[in-house]
């Protein structure tokens, strides 16, 4: 990867971005694509959509979400220790003891989520998940007054983690669901920076994914796209528990991933497969026989309907602050979209 891109993969992942607060991360995503493109706004909604040569057919829209999961301060006790709730799904498992970054309106204020130590739990509790009542994130405050003066009713929160290199192509942080998305969309518009594409293409860094696809299905409707290609991660089963009898044969550092099912255009799918194969680039196919749980959801149910694929990139440990995927697999997908894209024109028909 080169290393303007990795920096900025990085930056995005440096974000605190819970759905609902992405603003900061729309506006690293807009800085970085607005060279790429012939216009970069952000819409009402906060949906940043740069666009390419936006009067040909057919009308492309390429999507990543660029919010994450995390947590809201919801109550503040007289000892100046804050409740939350969830912000996404996040398995109460991992909450006791992570140490979390608080986004306030004077910037970023660190705590802890505490629980009582395990000396002091009943044998009961020991065996069952904490509820959310009884965790508590600990700034360090004494009292109500002075954790009000940092911290106020409604801010959020996310693990206290970035991005770090493992080995060779393999990196962790938390959020690459669906940064890495994000950085997908805005990587194939670099990829066709100075190519002439006969398509017209719109790359969106959607927001508000994790609380109900809200981004895309508002930025579908004002692009009203023939097409359009979800990118985002899937769950990688090369790890020990996963069931590949259930979620499928997929690997991290074997290629993008490449959706199959009634979500799925057909025609969208046969052409992402046929342009991998004709770029030798590598692939893994998903079967998803029911609605897809992504951006992809609502960008097929737009208006009279869109032609939809949704490319993904292998993840590992998804939702939590150590999610795992290759450098390669970021690179392969944008390659894919990129030659997708350069292969489109107004006499191909997705008619199923």
């Amino acid at each position: 990867m080169e290393k303007q891109s990795f920096e900025f993969l990085t930056s995005l992942i440096a974000e605190i971005s819970p759905s609902g607060y992405e603003q900061d991360a729309i506006r690293t995503w807009k800085k970085r694509t607005a060279p790429f493109a012939d216009t970069a706004v952000i819409d009402v909604h906060g949906n940043c959509i740069a666009s390419v040569g936006q009067n040909k057919k057919p009308r492309v829209m390429l999507a990543g979400h660029i919010d994450e999961i995390g947590y809201m301060i919801k109550y503040i006790d007289k000892e100046g220790f804050l409740y939350f709730s969830t912000v996404g799904g996040i398995d109460p498992h991992l909450m006791p003891g992570e140490r979390v970054s608080i986004k306030t309106a004077a910037g970023i204020v660190l705590g802890v989520i505490g629980r009582k130590p395990i000396h002091y739990l009943e044998a009961e509790e020991r065996k069952t998940v904490a509820k959310l009542e009884q965790l508590w994130i600990d700034i360090g405050a004494a009292g109500e007054k002075k954790a009000r003066e940092q911290v106020e009713i409604g801010d959020v929160a996310v693990p206290a983690v970035g991005l770090e290199r493992l080995r060779d192509d393999i990196v962790v942080g938390r959020g690459f669901d669906d940064r890495a998305g994000a950085f997908v969309v805005s990587e194939t518009l670099r990829l066709l920076k100075g190519k002439t594409a006969k398509a017209s293409v719109f790359g969106v860094a959607t927001v508000q994914e994790e609380v109900g696809l809200r981004g895309a299905s508002t930025s579908a409707y004002g692009i009203t796209p023939d097409i359009g290609i979800c990118a985002e991660v899937t769950f990688a089963t090369d790890s020990p528990d996963m069931d590949k009898k259930k979620a499928g044969d997929i690997a991290i550092g074997k290629g993008p991933v490449i959706a199959r099912g009634p979500n799925i255009n057909p025609k969208v799918f046969e052409l992402l497969v046929d342009t991998a194969k004709k770029e030798n680039i590598p692939y893994q196919v998903q079967g998803i026989p029911s609605a897809t749980g992504t951006d992809a959801n609502v960008i097929q149910l737009t208006k009279s309907g869109v032609a939809t694929g949704l490319v993904e990139v292998p993840l590992r440990y998804m939702h939590t602050p150590v999610e795992l995927l290759s450098l390669k697999d970021l690179e392969n997908t944008a390659k894919l979209l990129d030659a997708f894209i350069m292969r489109l024109n107004d006499k191909i028909s997705f008619l199923p």
